[in-house]
């Protein structure tokens, strides 16, 4: 097209030396575009390699100074403070920091701020993040909500920073280990707030309340002024009165373990009761079956009272459906409703694990023996990690980590971590790296090494130190780093996950 124009204008040279110009700026022009977009494009494919996902925060320590750092691995070096950053949700650009520190009389400021070091929510006056942890002291933050004070009382703003709870509150603090869950007090009195919906369901009535379960809809153990107990649901919803001197954490077929005038019942949510002799303790309810104590020892009644299996044992935990981890003379096995020995009583200890429907043995030797539903031996070795969500099982057997699906079918690395462009592979007793092709991109000459990780990083160690991979195999840091009292290794960019894995801060 542009050497058919060009011919239509021989005859006006003036014209055509225009023309030609013109055609050649444009031609630049659309050459610099396209490059341009050729840098963008490699620039966003680099870091979706390396960050696949959305940009993640983390707190980072170094030069005595606490900081943050992203999922690229690069330092926000404009944030600089005495004391560690709180980030409550890694997604969000949103950082809790404490200032103004008073160590004689323990005071102290604090304020939300953005990855720019400015101020967020500035008209709310110490904005801080609610702390939670489980029973393994883990630490972790409620992501929907951030409480504020005025007038030295608290309220609550959502993470972008509207107000959903007046501050009229002496205290707001999380359920312990429980998501969703914020327990408000006003008066002396406590009541349950659910972050998410940004609702109060449970009106400041109560002195005390405790989680019934493990998760929030399990429900909440409250007490009035009375003393006495009673059972809301996860919507605040009445399950049992308060009428009860005590209600104990079990619950199955809409049966509750309650105590009334120092004797402990089985109740129907009416109230009915339903068995109310033949144990000291229930201590878990599958079906039509009792799990009890009596003596300090455990077995299995029926709902009827009827003898199942002996109290006979040390301890006792229901499994799968019918059958029972026990325990005697401190070994551990497994039985069914019919006394039948399922899994042999020889180990030192054995957990249920029903996010992967498994049971796993610990041996003498600190190994494990891995069982699945239909009590069927997989492997011996240790479990490194289970992903339900992402449907895989990683182990240690003998000297290989080998990969499972949640069948237990052995599947390759390749196979379970979908999203990784580097996979580890070892030859003659040192590591190095494959592309999803199966082709070696890192040569196998390293002594240890670990699987990248989601933002693109792989741990690689040579002579007792730590370097770092980039995504496409290439070395961001030679080995240098001596990591041996850090149980868990990780890397984002040259930043190290701190010795105390739990509050999942970051150093070099």
């Amino acid at each position: 097209m542009r050497n058919n124009r060009g011919r239509r204008f021989d005859d006006e040279p003036k014209l055509n030396i225009k023309k030609v110009i013109a055609t050649i700026l444009a031609f630049v022009v659309l050459v610099m575009v396209i490059a341009s977009i050729i840098m963008i494009i490699n620039k966003k494919n680099k870091q979706q390699i390396l960050n696949p996902g959305v940009t993640k925060y983390f707190s980072a320590y170094v030069d005595s100074k606490w900081s943050v750092i992203n999922s690229r691995g690069e330092q926000l070096t404009n944030i600089v403070y005495d004391e560690m950053l709180i980030i409550p949700d890694e997604t969000k650009s949103i950082f809790i920091a404490t200032y103004d520190v008073d160590y004689t009389n323990g005071s102290f400021k604090t304020k939300a701020i953005n990855e720019k070091n400015e101020q967020l929510f500035s008209e709310y006056n110490n904005v801080a993040a609610i702390v939670n942890y489980t029973s393994l002291d883990d630490v972790w933050y409620d992501t929907e909500v951030l409480t504020f004070e005025k007038d030295g009382k608290y309220g609550l703003i959502d993470f972008s920073g509207k107000q959903v709870l007046p501050a009229e509150y002496e205290e707001i603090t999380a359920l312990q280990g429980i998501t969703k869950t914020v327990v408000i007090k006003k008066d002396g009195k406590y009541g349950l707030f659910n972050s998410v919906s940004k609702t109060k369901f449970l009106d400041e009535n109560y002195t005390s309340i405790s989680a019934f379960g493990d998760t929030y809809n399990a429900g909440y153990i409250i007490t009035d002024t009375n003393s006495k107990l009673g059972l809301v649901s996860s919507e605040g919803k009445i399950i049992l009165e308060n009428k009860y001197d005590g209600i104990d954490k079990v619950s199955g077929s809409d049966m509750y373990v309650v105590s009334e005038g120092g004797k402990k019942e089985l109740i129907t949510k009416d109230g009915t009761v339903v068995l109310n002799a033949g144990f000291e303790e229930i201590t878990s309810i599958d079906g039509d079956y009792l799990l009890i104590k009596n003596i300090g020892k455990y077995g299995v009644i029926d709902k009827a009272g009827t003898v199942i299996i002996d109290t006979a044992f040390d301890s006792m935990k229901s499994c799968f459906s019918g059958m029972y981890i026990v325990s005697t003379a401190g070994k551990y096995g497994v039985i069914d409703l019919a006394k039948n020995i399922r899994v042999e009583i020889k180990y030192t200890n054995i957990e249920y694990r029903s996010d992967i429907a498994s049971l796993v043995c610990e041996n003498e030797d600190f190994t494990t023996d891995v069982y699945t539903r239909d009590l069927n031996l997989v492997f011996t070795g240790t479990i490194a990690k289970a992903d339900a969500e992402k449907g895989y099982i990683r182990a240690r057997v003998g000297d290989e980590y080998k990969y499972y699906n949640l069948q237990y079918q052995e599947i390759s690395n390749i196979e379970a971590l979908k999203n990784n462009t580097l996979f580890l592979v070892k030859e003659n007793g040192k590591y190095g790296y494959v592309n999803n092709k199966n082709e070696k991109v890192v040569e196998c000459i390293y002594d240890d090494a670990r699987e990248q990780n989601e933002f693109g990083f792989a741990a690689v160690n040579k002579d007792g130190k730590w370097g770092v991979l980039q995504s496409n195999g290439a070395v961001l840091l030679e080995p240098s780093v001596v990591l041996d009292n850090n149980i868990h290794i990780d890397f984002i960019g040259q930043w190290h996950l701190n010795e105390n894995g739990e509050l999942n801060t970051y150093t070099k």
